[in-house]
């Protein structure tokens, strides 16, 4: 019976507040109820009414309707403080799994008044945030990841309780646009590092274009991409190359480079190849199934590998729209 009810009161909620990444507080969305705080003191205006009643006391019916007075006015208080208001979603963040991922909103409240507001989710809170009459307010709500892909919010919460706290006033932010969630960066072993094209005779020898490498034993601090494993598992002598130029044999990082591997380990082995090869200077590509990404460097080149492999085999969650 509970649950029937749940599900009735969600589906007209849902019909009510539509999907959107923009809300407009007004009032066929503005829900109102007496806090627990109002609820009491409601019910010590009843008890106060009855004593007036039975004593026929006139200071006792005074200070009664002089209350009630203060609770309507705070009613009407508490919708006006919300009333007006708009709620945008202007970024949904990025990060990798298991941190909190950053939801920024703006809030601008209307030109008559300002709006004194919360934001919460079943299990966040974002509280105490004064939005100035003609000043928007950009807020920061972090929602936790725990697991690669998209990242959406149900919906957000938009409650205020000024002046008194008697009385809770609040909509809904059911937002569309989707953060996204890299894979957790895990280091690979050392015999699943990033494959190359070519033998080591392609790699010790300059081409048409290309600049000459640098080839010297390896030293403590040398990153593993950069040993010739080949020349390694013949003669046992790890030897580093070191390319001259940005077009120096770019390494590749290829998902198919960890046999047996469960996916999401292979991603998350991947995640944390490309942060080593960005940090590192130098160019890389990445191999995925029915995927390539070319050769390059630098954040964007970082951010688009990591985008890949966070939604690699993930559906479109454009259906939420509908939900």
């Amino acid at each position: 019976m509970v649950k029937a009810l749940r599900r009735r009161w969600s589906r007209w909620v849902h019909k009510r507040i539509p999907r959107s990444d923009t809300q407009r507080c007004v009032q066929r969305n503005i829900f109102i109820l007496p806090t627990g705080a109002g609820v009491v003191f409601a019910f010590l205006l009843v008890i106060m009414l009855l004593t007036a009643i039975n004593y026929q006391n006139s200071l006792i019916y005074l200070m009664t309707f002089l209350l009630g007075a203060v609770f309507v006015a705070a009613m009407h208080q508490t919708h006006r403080n919300l009333s007006g208001l708009e709620l945008a979603l202007i970024k949904a963040g990025e990060g990798f799994a298991g941190d909190d991922i950053p939801f920024t909103f703006r809030a601008a409240a209307s030109d008559e008044n300002a709006a004194a507001i919360q934001l919460s989710t079943t299990d966040r809170h974002l509280e105490h945030q004064n939005v100035l009459a003609g000043e928007p307010l950009d807020l920061v709500f972090l929602v936790k990841s725990t697991a690669r892909g998209y990242l959406g919010m149900d919906q957000l919460r938009i409650e205020t309780r000024f002046p008194f706290g008697l009385l809770s006033a609040w909509s809904w932010l059911r937002p569309v646009a989707n953060g996204v969630v890299y894979p957790r960066p895990i280091s690979p072993p050392d015999k699943g590092m990033s494959s190359t094209e070519g033998d080591d005779e392609s790699e010790e020898r300059s081409a048409d274009g290309h600049d000459h490498a640098e080839l010297r034993p390896w030293r403590t601090g040398d990153l593993s991409q950069r040993v010739l494993w080949k020349r390694y598992a013949r003669s046992g002598d790890m030897i580093i190359a070191h390319w001259e130029g940005e077009q120096g044999s770019p390494q590749w990082l290829d998902y198919g480079a960890f046999p047996g591997v469960d996916q999401e380990l292979r991603l998350s082995y991947l995640s944390a190849q490309v942060l080593e090869r960005e940090k590192s200077g130098h160019p890389f590509g990445l191999r995925l199934p029915g995927q390539v990404i070319d050769p390059d460097g630098g954040a964007a080149h970082k951010v688009r590998c990591l985008r890949a492999l966070a939604l690699f085999g993930v559906p479109n969650p454009l259906n939420r729209v509908a939900a």
